[in-house]
């Protein structure tokens, strides 16, 4: 990107750090088969949601070969709080029982690997490999999207396009930061509807700010 939007991105990423110095998920995991089985099932739904299921679940469940003894209906009735939740719990046996049969009951901690897990997307495993300290990752929901194109630091069209403009965009130093820092100002402050404006720490940096805080604009 051009000098200018580096320099917008050194002035962002350096206030974030600030105010938030070590970003975790918000999401409740004791290991990486419980982190990729949360992840998993989150999409669509909120990681209260999310926790408010896995909490006694993975007390019961925290690794295939419990998951898989849980078995599918179970399963089911333990998440029936969240969204889709009965082609997750399919997906979550199936990628329990392949963890099996394939790699001994562990979480196989590359890329490749995870995305051929039922239910693992790009972006899951991105999330997974990134919270792990595996590898760097940014991925993009619609928070991290809305959160880039408003501060002017991405114009991709997509989600994958937008992930591949932020990863070569964004220093190495706050890689690994970098996608909870915007989830979570989406989340919580660059809100979709009516954005808190008045309480966010990169409102003079952000080019969409209203003249007005709380203005409402498109994201």
């Amino acid at each position: 990107m051009s000098k200018p939007a580096s320099e917008l991105i050194d002035r962002l990423f350096t206030r974030f750090e600030a105010a938030s110095p070590d970003p975790k998920t918000e999401l409740n995991f004791v290991n990486p088969f419980t982190l990729v089985v949360a992840v998993a099932i989150s999409a669509q739904t909120t990681d209260v949601a999310v926790n408010k299921a896995t909490k006694p679940l993975f007390e019961i469940a925290y690794n295939p070969f419990d998951m898989v003894a849980l078995g599918e209906e179970r399963l089911m009735e333990m998440i029936s709080s969240i969204g889709l939740f009965r082609n997750k719990a399919k997906n979550v046996i199936k990628l329990s029982q392949i963890l099996i049969d394939q790699y001994g009951g562990q979480v196989p901690l590359n890329r490749e690997a995870l995305q051929a897990l039922p239910g693992v997307g790009r972006k899951t495993a991105s999330v997974v490999l990134n919270e792990l300290g595996i590898e760097p990752s940014i991925a993009v929901d619609t928070h991290v999207f809305r959160v880039s194109h408003r501060l002017g630091i991405s114009d991709a069209l997509t989600p994958d396009k937008t992930e591949a403009q932020l990863m070569a965009i964004i220093p190495d130093k706050w890689l690994t930061r970098a996608h909870h820092w915007l989830i979570l100002h989406g989340r919580y402050v660059c809100l979709a509807r009516r954005p808190k404006c008045e309480v966010c720490i990169v409102a003079d940096l952000c080019p969409k700010i209203g003249v007005e805080s709380g203005v409402v604009f498109k994201p």
